[in-house]
């Protein structure tokens, strides 16, 4: 009985554990049998072509074109646009030559579809999460799996996730894009915004795309659709990481004590362990967690310090730093995600104090007052898919080289990818980032704002962890735009509501948003603004951009009578030089800047105009079409130099200056410094000798002649000035030398002399004398800079005989040495079609004295000096500079 009762439990007990291992069984999969997750790209295999099964009405009341060849399933690239796959099926010309922009304007009146086949494995499926995941989708997009729909877009800088996995079966599976015409779309969608009739918002604002694709005044008008970013299928099981963070609440050279920000996206309720590693030049360190996860989101945070950390500073002011932090989350032993982040430790202040001239607008990184110099940056293409990183690099490692420390990232582009904002950390330049809002004023309807706050979320959860980005600003010029055109004149309630709408966005959501996600870094409503505080003559606040020179017509030396804490904007146009404007036209499109080729590819109105009256005031007739595009670039480069020194000598009452623009999206004339091919133009050239690190400028003011001396060094310069007054001939008028000691982070007047006794006193006549101002340390050249009594068509100048040695020094690198026998102006050596990235250009060549530009070129010796073509200011007129001759057109 007893034996028969033992055997009975032991077999319950068999029973029990058979039980509790068949249990086990069914949860293993989920947890401890859970794989990584994993992304699988879905950038190949793709179909477009122009969706026809209804008519469309194009905003002239005219049926949309429909073109049979686009009609038909052709290749597509993804990430790509529309205008892009016709491009290379061959449906296309090339939209940016000629007036080929004009007769492609049906693009944006179409619909089209995009289609794939997604693969579902039996692995696949066996997940319990499977996700589509689109980076970006521009335009009004529809998105079906096998027929149903899983989701529609209209913000094209949102990620967009949806589980696909009850639409899935498995083997193929049709994946479907449709991106209905965003004309029609922002039209539908605008309709239904009662307030619209009063506030006159346009139409395509209420689809959140890059307002540039409309046309700007320096860009052509292509409103883009496509699968812009990169799209992929993520799978996954118990857990997976949403996002990763580095805060930096508290860093100085000491310490950085900084937590790490985990969101984990988990299943359901289990155990995870998180580690957090960091490693910067082989320096290690590690924090782990034990934490106990629920279904859904889960935020984890793990403080921590690094003990005399290697801080990031800005170009010129120290190392550019980077830390790699890894976050590791795993369940059951196993790893199930991780992900990484290289970013930089650093603290920024946006010091707003009231001094005697208004109220302060100074960036202060790790403690120190950094004067901004730099640009402002607009989309690298037209076509944003076909920018390449050795673009990116090639205009972000000129600004570097040009001594800039900070770019502005206009608002009305797109936000930039991933690899742009490292390159900028990698470069030591700050970024002045403006959210994606451009001139236009803005809907304020309940969605459109919910809509906003999901883009805004996104884009500084992605973006926060770069060094380079010190600012976080709400729009460019939306603020300002409430008093444009007719708005003053609107209805009390129609304006009301549009300042609530305003309000409710630029000071609600986005700073507050900025302020949960990133409060280490400042943010500034929008630019150009003095926050809301009145200004006066006497007390200035905020930023500034400076239009009345060029828009306003004020002549080049009103910048003089503006003094702003921060110039966040000013500009003046150029043509771009030859070899680009021979990409975009035939020869009889370059008889004349008034050809219609050459006015399609001047999108301000009046632009070649406001060149032509500005040039006759400055310089006089240019002799023939290369002429006055060599001399456009020379005038675009002296109005901005006439203006970036003024700031600089202004230090510190004035704490930036940011000139309108850095580059361009297609070849046109533009007020970039560098084009669409990345060639520099005169301005570039410019910039690198008054954005440099030491400034020496002459300046005459109230009848004196001073020398300023302007440091961003933050330790003191032993240093001799020179001042000369010479002669076009060579011949010294007068000299000064003097050893000075030039304090950190300074602006100071270190020679003056009252003009009637420093010039006329000596008998010099200003049309035929200069002032030479120089300054060395330690035998070897800081800063040299030339001032002009009169303007260049006023100065008394003959072509010079310059002589050239050029001679090779390493591969595929030679110095070229230059002299003068008399003044040369603006002496610009140029190698036909060779390309060739020079040191130097555009610069003045004083007699007695030559100048050594270094060449990098993989052409050889006696191509270079074969194809070498040397100018000064004097050859680009006939017979004089001055003289009256028929215009350029």
């Amino acid at each position: 009985m007893a034996q028969g009762t033992g055997r009975i439990v032991a077999r319950l007990r068999l029973a029990w554990l058979g039980l509790v291992w068949l249990g086990l069984a069914m949860w293993l999969p989920v947890w401890a049998q859970a794989k990584p997750v994993a992304s699988i790209p879905l950038d190949s295999g793709w179909q477009f072509r122009q969706r026809i099964d209804r008519q469309l009405a194009a905003p002239n009341g005219t049926a949309s074109p429909v073109w049979p060849d686009a009609a038909i399933w052709r290749p597509a690239q993804v990430p790509g646009v529309v205008a892009m796959d016709l491009l290379r099926n061959r449906l296309i010309p090339d939209p940016f030559f000629r007036e080929n922009e004009a007769k492609l304007q049906w693009m944006e009146n179409a619909d089209w579809e995009y289609r794939t086949n997604v693969q579902a494995s039996d692995e696949m499926l066996r997940h319990a999460h499977v996700e589509l995941v689109f980076d970006g989708l521009d335009g009004y997009a529809e998105v079906f799996l096998n027929g149903s729909k899983l989701l529609a877009a209209q913000n094209a800088f949102r990620q967009w996730r949806v589980d696909i996995k009850p639409a899935l079966k498995a083997g193929g599976n049709e994946l479907l894009v449709v991106f209905p015409s965003p004309i029609r779309m922002a039209r539908q969608v605008a309709a239904d915004d009662p307030w619209r009739a009063q506030t006159g918002v346009e139409e395509k604002t209420y689809l959140r795309k890059p307002a540039y694709e409309y046309g700007w005044d320096w860009g052509p008008r292509f409103v883009n659709s496509g699968i812009w970013r990169a799209v992929r299928v993520e799978t996954w099981d118990n857990l997976r990481i949403a996002d990763f963070h580095i805060a930096q609440p508290d860093v100085n050279a000491g310490r950085a004590n900084l937590e790490a920000e985990v969101e984990i996206v988990a299943s359901g309720e289990a155990n995870a362990r998180v580690v957090v590693e960091h490693e910067q030049k082989g320096q290690r360190g590690r924090e782990s967690q034990e934490v106990a996860l629920h279904a859904g989101s889960n935020i984890v945070r793990l403080p921590f310090s690094i003990a005399n950390p290697e801080l990031w500073y800005p170009a010129g002011y120290g190392a550019q730093s980077l830390y790699t932090f890894t976050v590791r989350v795993s369940t059951g032993g196993r790893e199930a995600d991780s992900a990484t982040r290289r970013t930089g430790l650093r603290s920024v202040v946006l010091r707003r104090q009231q001094d005697q001239w208004g109220r302060s607008f100074e960036f202060a990184v790790n403690g120190i007052p950094v004067f901004a110099k730099g640009a402002d940056v607009i989309p690298f293409d037209s076509f944003p898919t076909r920018v390449t990183e050795a673009q990116y690099r090639r205009v972000l490692q000129s600004a570097r080289d040009a001594n800039m420390n900070m770019i502005r990232h206009w608002g009305g582009g797109y936000y930039e990818t991933d690899r742009f904002y490292e390159l900028c950390d990698e470069l030591g330049i700050m970024v002045w980032q403006d959210f994606m809002f451009g001139n236009d004023w803005q809907p304020g309807d309940y969605s459109w704002k919910q809509n906003v706050q999901q883009e805004i979320a996104y884009q500084v959860r992605r973006l926060r962890d770069h060094p380079s980005i010190v600012l976080w600003c709400g729009n460019n010029e939306t603020e300002e735009a409430f008093h444009w055109g007719n708005r003053d004149n609107l209805p009390t309630a129609a304006r009301l509501r549009m300042l609530q709408d305003y309000l409710t966005v630029f000071s609600g959501i986005i700073p507050r948003i900025v302020e949960q996600l990133e409060p280490e870094i400042p943010y500034w409503p929008s630019s150009p603004s003095s926050d809301y505080e009145d200004e006066t003559s006497a007390y200035k606040t905020g930023d500034m951009h400076n239009w009345q020179i060029w828009h306003g017509m004020e002549p080049i030396r009103d910048y003089e009578k503006y003094f702003p804490r921060f110039m966040s904007e000013y500009g003046f146009q150029s043509f771009p030089e030859m070899r680009t404007v021979e990409a975009f036209t035939l020869p009889e499109d370059r008889r004349s800047i008034l050809t219609p080729v050459m006015l399609a590819h001047q999108k301000n109105a009046a632009g070649n105009q406001k060149i032509h009256e500005y040039m006759l005031q400055e310089f006089g007739e240019p002799k023939d079409f290369a002429s006055f595009l060599y001399v456009s670039q020379v005038l675009q480069a002296d109005a901005i130099k006439f203006g970036a020194e003024h700031l600089r000598r202004l230090r510190p009452r004035a704490m930036g200056s940011l000139y309108w623009q850095l580059n361009d999206c297609w070849p046109v004339a533009s007020w970039a410094s560098i084009d669409y091919f990345g060639r520099w133009k005169a301005l570039q050239y410019y910039a690198r000798r008054f954005y440099a690190p030491v400034l020496v400028s002459p300046h005459e003011e109230n009848g004196t002649i001073a020398v300023y001396v302007v440091s961003d060094r933050t330790t003191p310069v032993n240093a001799e000035l020179t001042v000369r007054l010479m002669d076009v001939n060579g011949r010294e008028l007068r000299k000064q030398t003097q050893n000075i000691t030039v304090a950190p982070l300074s602006s100071k007047i270190f020679f003056a002399s009252p003009r009637a006794e420093f010039v006329e006193g000596a008998g010099a006549d200003p049309a035929r004398t200069f002032i030479a101002a120089d300054l060395a340390a330690d035998g070897q050249p800081l800063s040299s800079n030339i001032m002009y009594f009169v303007p260049a068509k006023n100065v008394e100048l003959t072509a010079p005989q310059i002589t050239a040695a050029l001679e090779p020094t390493a591969a595929n690198s030679y110095r070229l040495t230059l002299s003068a026998d008399r003044l040369a102006r603006d002496v610009y050596v140029s190698f036909s079609s060779l390309d060739a990235e020079l040191s130097d250009n555009y610069l003045d060549l004083v007699p007695g004295r030559s100048a050594v530009i270094t060449i990098n070129s993989s052409a050889g010796l006696e191509q270079l000096r074969a194809a070498m073509k040397i100018i000064s200011l004097a050859d680009a007129f006939a017979p004089a500079a001055g003289t009256a001759a028929p215009p350029a057109n």
